[in-house]
């Protein structure tokens, strides 16, 4: 059986990362690790989870949750580190 973090090694994001899909999503990690591999192999794929990364720091930021915030833009930066031209070229 596949476990939750072989399901997040296989899709090419961080728990950081996959944590941010489920919860703009508002669904389990397993299928926010399905969608995360799925729209980065979509074109405008990257940018959409930038879009949902950047959604949930606002979200965290508006209700004072500003550690989690901070970890969300930890996120943010390891996302844009590893697929930022991927990112810019959707642009």
């Amino acid at each position: 059986m596949i476990s939750l973090t072989d399901m997040i090694g296989l899709c090419g994001l961080t728990q950081d990362e996959v944590d941010a899909i489920a919860e703009h999503e508002h669904i389990p990690e397993v299928a926010a690790a399905a969608l995360g591999a799925y729209l980065l192999h979509e074109k405008h794929g990257s940018e959409e989870i930038r879009g949902m990364i950047c959604d949930d720091i606002r979200d965290a930021t508006k209700a004072g949750d500003f550690a989690h915030a901070a970890q969300l833009a930890m996120a943010l930066r390891h996302f844009m580190e590893t697929y930022g031209e991927t990112v810019k070229s959707e642009l």
